[in-house]
């Protein structure tokens, strides 16, 4: 080797396909963890549906839900559930939970599109539903997709009632229309984000109406009259439901090599399976583990299921008075990765990327030190000695990483659950896969860089 190339290989940052540089049984591993991680993504396309399948999850492992009061010895295994729709687990440490605790952070909502509170309506002999997108979407990516519908009606008499049709072979999908390209001069005429506006996303629920000759809505009526026989409800008890059409295919291999996964909800639920299943392998570490999969971050994480709410905090507090700690201690002193996705460059827009600061498929997890927008807006930016820390471990740990921004400083940005942690005193920085078409109703992630963040959400909390 010459010496100015030992000096490159000394000196210089070097990135390389994670695929390269592991051995055979690795990327073995990674196609079998990815499995279950595929289908975890079939099984949790809402939070509660996340919420539901990581507590029959955790249960299996001998989790349990915590009770106030309780004392818990170490290496006991507990978990809070929020209405449903976030949840808290946690294994008890070595140490005292007032030196800090070892926290990683999810979110498990995702774009999609709510159901109005009255939704239903009948034009033209067509029965469709009004809904209200959640979260940042391109709303034109959501037309003429099979949708599936999901959620809760809650009774006036306490009862609530699931709703998922749309996922089984048998049942039926739903969609929403849009014009055919022989008549679409005047929407072409359109920008791209108007293409399709939100009052357009309307979707078609049926069309064979109630047989009489008598009144008018005759197909809206016999929706309701098949919702009823399903269910037991009107249409007054829309306006206490929680309903979300999301798409309704399944998650799958994608490629000739079928070294990538394709599914909807991956982010943030590509974060959130590695943390859930790095929690329920974890024994008896040294600081408490705790992972929180929580609901709204695609929403600025508001309301009492967000990350923005005190949730976190009441949790950390709880452990910490169980052994009589103090709580700001146990904050001041804890860790926390925040997992969150990155965007992935995709070659054919790859302009609005900047290459020595993006992030890319089977590179391995990503890193990122701050997320926000433009001028850094909206984030935490870790500090320089945690960053070190951090990737000190994953070097120990032989985990594959890289370190990446979302797109060039001008051209936007966006956040994670990251700076609602750090306002707790808790150091923090977020850490992911990359994902392909973020944000779409079809999202593609590489299984290497899947299960490396396993493996580093694992080292984190053990």
């Amino acid at each position: 080797m010459s010496d100015i190339k030992a000096l490159k290989n000394k000196l210089f940052l070097e990135r390389k396909n994670g695929r390269l540089i592991v051995k055979d049984e690795v990327l073995q591993k990674a196609d079998e963890y990815c499995e279950g991680y595929k289908a975890f993504l079939d099984a949790a396309k809402t939070e509660r549906e996340a919420v539901k399948e990581a507590v029959k999850m955790a249960e299996s492992k001998g989790f349990v839900p915590f009770e106030m009061g309780k004392k818990y010895e170490k290496g006991a295994k507990i978990y809070f559930n929020n209405r449903g729709k976030t949840i808290a687990l946690a294994v008890i440490g070595e140490e005292k939970v007032e030196n800090g605790v070892n926290i990683t952070a999810a979110h498990i909502d995702s774009p999609r599109l709510d159901l109005k509170p009255n939704p239903l309506y009948e034009d033209s002999d067509l029965a469709l539903f009004k809904t209200h997108y959640y979260g940042g979407i391109k709303k034109y990516q959501w037309t003429v997709t099979p949708l599936a519908l999901h959620g809760v009606f809650a009774l006036r008499n306490g009862e609530v009632i699931e709703v998922s049709i749309g996922e089984k072979e048998d049942e039926p999908k739903f969609v929403i229309g849009d014009l055919l390209p022989h008549l679409a001069a005047e929407q072409s005429k359109r920008t791209l984000n108007e293409g399709i506006k939100g009052e357009e996303l309307n979707v078609l629920v049926g069309s064979h109406p109630f047989k009489s000759d008598e009144g008018s809505e005759l197909v809206k009526l016999n929706i309701l009259k098949l919702l009823n026989e399903k269910y037991g409800i009107t249409e007054g008890d829309f306006l206490s439901a929680e309903l979300e059409m999301v798409p309704a295919f399944k998650a799958c291999d994608i490629g000739f090599d079928r070294s990538l996964i394709g599914g909807y909800g991956q982010d943030d639920r590509v974060c959130a399976y590695p943390a859930l299943t790095a929690i329920l392998n974890v024994e008896n570490p040294e600081k408490t583990a705790v992972a929180i999969l929580a609901d709204k971050e695609e929403i600025g994480s508001s309301g009492n299921t967000g990350l923005e709410s005190d949730f976190l905090r009441f949790i950390i507090g709880d452990l910490a008075k169980m052994q009589d700690g103090d709580a700001t201690v146990a904050l001041r002193n804890s860790k926390c990765l925040s997992a969150d996705v990155n965007a992935a460059l995709d070659p054919t827009f790859s302009d609005v990327m900047e290459r020595k600061n993006a992030s890319f498929v089977n590179y391995g997890v990503v890193v990122t030190k701050y997320t926000g927008a433009r001028g850094k807006a909206a984030t935490s930016d870790a500090s320089a000695e945690y960053v070190a820390e951090i990737l000190a471990l994953l070097d120990k740990a032989d985990i594959v990483w890289q370190t990446g921004e979302l797109g060039k400083v001008d051209l936007g940005g966006g956040g994670t659950v990251a700076q609602y942690i750090a306002n707790m005193g808790v150091d923090v920085i977020d850490l992911g896969v990359p994902v392909l078409s973020m944000h779409a109703p079809f999202e593609t992630t590489a299984k290497f860089d899947v299960y490396m963040c396993y493996r580093a959400m694992y080292e984190f909390m053990k």
